[in-house]
């Protein structure tokens, strides 16, 4: 009895497929499949299934949650690496634990699925076009309650060009409302079609754009069409889809109107930063190792000091400052400059996030090793350090820089920390048992920035690329450059590494700043205000990059200026319609049979 009960509030095998479906169409949409044009039409499957089930909020919401499960599965099942290679963790046992974070995070699709159809159910056929209002919602409300909103379907869009110029307005929420209307219009669209045309005339028309004999088909079975196609219809028809068209033009192939920065610029006025990327093993140091790791730091860095190379800058001046007959002359000529303007320039050497576990304060030794490297090079050196509290009784999360004295001069203490790997989000009497992965650090407070020559920046450690509001509070203190110095090695060659630089992406673009990428085991790479990745280095690879940081105009963005304004005034509009739905229940009888009778048959059913 009880089973049968339950049975009965399970959405059909069908709509269940679809739900599924649609969770691997927007799976392939990210990295490491990166086919990000999926994503435009991936919830197509979700919706229909909701829509089919919308008289019962119970299987749509069991809906969202199949969905959503899957999806997070699917695109996060790479945090079960660091479980399985380092804790010893069996392989089943790590993935039925990830199963259940799957299933946590699945609820947020899943209250998306049970308002969306007590939404069709109130509304009719326009509440399709609520969806990117509601989805928004519940992806904000997934950051506020969780700290996190790992693959936002808006990252999808990542690595698509132009239509990342919309984060600059209304962040990475703004461009996945885009994303989800493209999905509704589809949904949308039919619905008007099926609606207005009749379902034969549909599938005459879809036969018609398959196979040009569909014309001699409709010719000989006109009179079996549901509906005859009036002037007036074949008007309505062909505005939607131009409009359909538009939408996708405008919002996907419609460039920005401004240059962004490159790796090389301005090379006389600006100061250079040398990138490390120094691939340190995470399996463990053994006695000994972090000297000779130390010391390959730091003759990585000084060979990028010896012989940096900028022939790719010169060819590209020559190209645009010479002729045929002299490219060769000016290519040497462009290339001597920068080589000797690079060793009379400021020099910033960063080391990123290591699992070398610095320790500059406590440690004399490594003091003194970093301060002769500084006075002998005439550079600066900005890297991460596990610091003591002013009562020395715990340890922040670091980014420390020493000038070329070997004197710190600027420190910034991490303040999103990973849950469960660097703190216990709980109460301190369960904080105390609870382990945590690496560390319990203290939350940090203050955005200080760091001098970089005449330009400042703000650093953002590891996860903190991830929080958009770390970004502008940077860039509204003065920040003309980001800095990211992460460590996704613990997590493997998996698609952490291109997800994670997916979130930088947009912290360059919701900015107008560039990000310069310095990691240990990759994607160290320039990211400039566009969001285009350049000079990106091979992930598990020793290797070091030279890039030149500028002091920017001080402009800002809507974004930077405003913030979330765009998912606030989402959930508004969600809470407004959520409040009405429930009204229109409670219309009298009179009203309630005035709006059926502009329903569709469908509709009533």
């Amino acid at each position: 009895m009880k089973f049968s009960s339950a049975k009965a509030k399970l959405p059909s095998p069908a709509n269940a497929f679809l739900a599924a479906l649609s969770a691997i169409i927007l799976i392939l949409a990210f990295p490491d499949f990166d086919f990000w044009f999926l994503a435009w039409f991936a919830l197509v499957p979700l919706f229909f299934a909701v829509e089919r089930e919308k008289q019962s909020v119970v299987k749509s919401f069991v809906l969202g949650w199949i969905f959503g499960t899957l999806f997070f599965f699917g695109s996060c099942w790479w945090l079960t690496f660091a479980p399985i290679t380092y804790g010893r963790v069996p392989t089943i046992i790590a993935y039925l634990l990830f199963s259940g974070v799957a299933l946590v995070a699945g609820l947020f699709p899943a209250i998306f699925g049970g308002l969306f159809s007590l939404f069709l159910k109130r509304f009719g056929s326009y509440a399709i076009l609520s969806a990117p209002f509601l989805w928004t919602a519940t992806e904000f409300l997934r950051f506020w309650i969780t700290g996190n909103n790992w693959n936002a379907i808006g990252y999808s869009q990542a690595f698509s060009a132009n239509a990342l110029k919309y984060a600059s307005i209304g962040g990475v929420y703004l461009l996945g409302f885009l994303v989800v209307f493209c999905n509704s219009l589809i949904i949308w669209l039919y619905r008007y079609l099926k609606k207005e045309f009749g379902e034969g005339i549909f599938v005459s028309y879809v036969r018609y754009t398959l196979s040009p004999s569909a014309i001699l088909y409709m010719a000989q079975n006109h009179d079996e069409m549901q509906k005859p196609v009036t002037e007036k219809q074949q008007l309505i028809l062909i505005s939607l889809v131009f409009i359909l068209f538009l939408v996708m033009v405008v919002t996907i192939f419609i460039g920005g109107n401004y240059s962004p920065s490159k790796p090389f610029e301005r090379l006389s006025e600006s100061a250079f930063i040398i990138a490390i990327q120094p691939n340190v093993p995470m399996s463990g140091l053994k006695y000994g190792e972090r000297e000779k790791l130390l010391e390959h730091h730091i003759q990585l860095a000084q060979n990028a000091i010896a012989n940096s190379n900028f022939s790719s800058y010169a060819e590209e001046q020559a190209n645009i400052y010479s002729n045929p007959q002299n490219f060769e002359e000016r290519k040497r000529f462009y290339s001597d400059f920068a080589a000797e303007n690079f060793q009379k320039a400021k020099k910033i050497i960063i080391f990123p996030e290591s699992p070398m576990n610095f320790e500059y304060e406590s440690d004399r030794e490594f003091q003194s090793f970093l301060k002769d490297f500084a006075a002998r090079n005439n550079a600066s050196v900005l890297f991460n350090s596990a610091q003591p509290n002013t009562h020395g009784t715990n340890f922040y999360n670091s980014a420390v820089m020493i000038n070329a004295q070997g004197g710190k001069i600027a420190q910034y203490d991490k303040i999103h920390l990973v849950p469960f790997g660097e703190t216990v989000p709980l109460p301190d009497a369960l904080a105390q048992v609870v382990p945590t992965l690496v560390g319990n650090f203290e939350t940090g407070a203050n955005y200080n920035l760091f001098p970089l020559g005449e330009a400042k920046g703000g650093v953002m450690i590891c996860f903190e690329s991830h929080f958009a509001s770390l970004a502008r509070e940077f860039v509204r203190g003065g920040a003309d450059v980001l800095i990211e110095m992460t460590n996704d090695g613990y997590l493997g060659d998996t698609p952490i590494l291109r997800q994670h630089l997916a979130n930088a992406v947009f912290r360059a673009v919701e900015t107008n700043r560039p990000v310069l990428r310095v990691t240990n085991v990759g994607i160290t790479a320039y990211i400039n205000e566009r969001g285009e990745v350049l000079d990106a280095a091979k992930p598990y690879t020793e290797d070091t990059r030279v890039w030149t940081v500028l002091k920017s105009d001080g402009a800002q963005t809507f974004y930077v200026r405003y913030g979330d304004w765009f998912a606030w005034l989402c959930s508004l509009v969600s809470l407004a319609l959520l409040f009405w739905s429930f009204r229109k229940r409670n219309l009298p009888q009179s009203a309630q049979r005035t709006q059926r009778k502009y329903l569709t048959t469908d509709e009533q059913r």
